[in-house]
């Protein structure tokens, strides 16, 4: 099947069909529909309208930049400020997820803050940005820094948020996979582009961006960027991604593969090989079916947790932890 992205360029409508995608009408799989708005200046007027009309096509996450109200001396608000408020109403009337990044004020300090609001309008979930970038600790007050990157599980599947500048400390991510998120929402001020394939690759989550940049970027779980569009106006993107699909090394799981594909031919498909990295991807293809769950069943490994289920007893075989070993030189 192939997935249709509906675009708004510069408020000049425009329909582009792209690639082959694991997504599809009906309940194959577990689709999330995903709306993301890349602007700089709006007011909040203006991006309530666009949200008014685009969830009107049906959305289960809308994602917009960061601190898109502004982060200077006179943008901050609180929690339950004008800007959630707002995103509040829309959130609830459209049946939709929101996340809405604020320059939070709490009790005189400042936070880099996205903040996500459930289908019902509640603030359900807030990341605080772990690595501000330098001209934050500029402002006055200066921006506080973020202690952790939480996992939420939302009805569709495992979220997290990165935001801009954490895009350039690996950790961050690796914490985010390690939770198990399925897909990983990085509301930004610049595009950043590759690096983020390099997070997608290595942890096997989707990635999808809102920038300020005026651009959208969205990552596969094998790192292929699958959709990347810009606009000179308000960048309106919607995707579809599939989070049933699983990504497998060959080691240890193709005789259980072939076994699943052979009892369960026409409700489960090989979708991608990558041979040289010696991965493949599984998908469902009849509705009400689900490949993890099924290959959970014949024993198949993900190859996230293959990679740490490999990093942990070879740990245990060597008697130390070689992450934590590793001195400033690489010398343990």
């Amino acid at each position: 099947m192939k997935i249709i992205h509906t675009l708004l360029l510069g408020f000049a409508m425009t329909t582009i069909v792209t690639r082959a995608t694991p997504t599809s009408a009906g309940n194959i799989g577990r689709p999330v529909r995903i709306l993301s708005l890349s602007f700089k200046g709006e007011s909040l007027d203006v991006i309530s309208k666009i949200i008014e009309r685009e969830a009107t096509q049906g959305v289960d996450l809308i994602v917009l930049p960061e601190t898109w109200r502004g982060q200077n001396n006179k943008s901050m608000e609180p929690l339950d400020g004008p800007t959630t408020k707002a995103m509040s109403v829309l959130a609830k009337k459209y049946n939709t997820y929101i996340v809405s990044p604020i320059d939070q004020e709490d009790t005189g300090q400042r936070m880099n803050s996205a903040v996500l609001l459930d289908r019902r309008g509640r603030v359900v979930f807030v990341y605080h940005k772990v690595f501000p970038y330098w001209s934050e600790f500029n402002l006055k007050p200066k921006v506080n820094v973020g202690q952790a990157a939480p996992v939420y599980k939302a009805d569709f599947g495992r979220i997290g948020i990165a935001t801009c500048f954490d895009v350039n400390f690996p950790e961050v991510w690796r914490s985010l996979a390690d939770q198990g998120a399925e897909l990983v929402l990085w509301p930004s001020a610049y595009s950043a582009g590759t690096t983020l394939q390099a997070h997608a690759l290595n942890n096997h989550y989707y990635i999808v961006t809102a920038t300020g940049t005026r651009d959208s970027q969205v990552y596969d779980i094998t790192g292929e960027r699958i959709l990347d569009q810009t606009s000179k106006g308000v960048n309106v993107a919607h995707v579809t991604l599939d989070l049933d699909r699983g990504i497998y090394h060959e080691n240890f799981n193709l005789a259980k593969r072939d076994k699943l594909l052979k009892e369960h031919r026409g409700e489960v498909e090989v979708e991608k090989a990558l041979p040289r990295e010696q991965w493949f991807v599984l998908r469902a293809v009849r509705p009400g079916v689900s490949a993890r769950a099924l290959a959970h069943q014949y024993g198949l490994e993900e190859l996230r947790d293959y990679v740490d289920r490999s990093r942990r007893d070879i740990d245990a075989m060597r008697g130390w932890s070689f992450a934590e070993k590793v001195d400033e030189r690489g010398q343990p």
